[in-house]
């Protein structure tokens, strides 16, 4: 019996799903992104824990620019939306900072104590304190871009996706540009995971939160990017995200990172000449009029 495509085990799925089984030194880079991360938090400027809403994990740690007016990149972690926190991704801030742009790492609540529907929840309600608030770091509103990180890649997704003039009262195009790196847009096979108990999947969630499930009839541009050393299943999600994107009349771009793997992937943000960064600062730089 299928259980999703071609998979028909768990243990086929698991394969392509869980990292541990695809990158051997994942400790090694994750205690990385740990001091790399306190590192960056020394180096510049911040304000930290920043609460843009009532729950105690509804905080934001912002890096502005130096000075006012700067594009504003709002980037939200990963870790399967059970792990993680927004300290833990400090250091991408440290490459495009250094490049003018005012950079925002989202803190939210994990499952299992919330679902996956209250985490896109809490990431709109970021965008929307941010267009209020974003002056205060020297941040230009009406330059909004938003990165995400494997599972902050599938809520880049569901921000480019949202009807933020129709639930909001925001302008339509308050986003302008997304960057999912390494994302999921599709949850179907991972009810089928071992990330089931802590997910705890229902047909409903994985048809409203699965991006590739929901594009819309008008959306920002995209740069869609994941590392060449990924498992066949995470090439497949974002290229299949963005062809279906693409094929509603959309915009879209692919970025294949050579030589990177799922944590690696990102490591390119903490270094201000690198491919990615100078890709991120080309992409919101660039006029995306049709």
């Amino acid at each position: 019996m299928r259980l999703y495509r071609n998979f028909t085990s768990q243990e086929e799925i698991d394969l392509e799903y869980n990292i541990a089984l695809n990158v051997a030194d994942r400790e090694r880079w994750i205690e990385w992104y740990a001091q790399e991360s306190a590192r960056v938090r020394d180096e510049l400027d911040c304000v930290l824990d920043v609460r843009f809403g009532p729950t105690l994990d509804e905080t934001i740690d912002v890096f502005p620019a130096k000075k006012p007016g700067a594009p504003l990149l709002v980037f939200i972690h990963g870790g399967y939306w059970f792990r993680f926190g927004s300290k833990d991704f400090s250091l991408v801030a440290r490459g495009l900072v250094s490049r003018d742009v005012t950079v925002v790492v989202t803190n939210y609540s994990l499952c299992p104590g919330v679902t996956i529907n209250e985490i896109t929840r809490q990431n709109r309600a970021v965008i929307a304190w941010l267009h209020r608030e974003g002056p205060n770091f020297n941040a230009d509103i009406s330059r909004i871009f938003v990165a995400g990180h494997s599972a902050g890649g599938q809520q880049v997704g569901m921000l480019c996706e949202t009807d933020w003039h129709g639930e909001y009262g925001l302008p339509d195009d308050i986003i302008k540009g997304g960057i999912p790196i390494s994302g999921v847009f599709d949850l179907h096979p991972l009810r089928y995971s071992y990330l089931q108990p802590k997910l705890l999947l229902t047909h409903e969630i994985i048809l409203r939160q699965s991006p590739y499930l929901n594009i819309p009839r008008s959306g920002p541009p995209l740069l869609v990017t994941f590392g060449q050393d990924e498992t066949k299943e995470f090439h497949r999600q974002s290229t299949d995200f963005l062809q279906a994107w693409r094929a509603n009349g959309l915009q879209g771009e692919l970025l294949v990172q050579e030589g990177k793997h799922h944590f690696s992937a990102i490591e390119g943000l903490t270094d201000r000449n690198s491919s990615l960064c100078n890709a991120l600062i080309d992409f919101m730089i660039r006029d995306h009029t049709p």
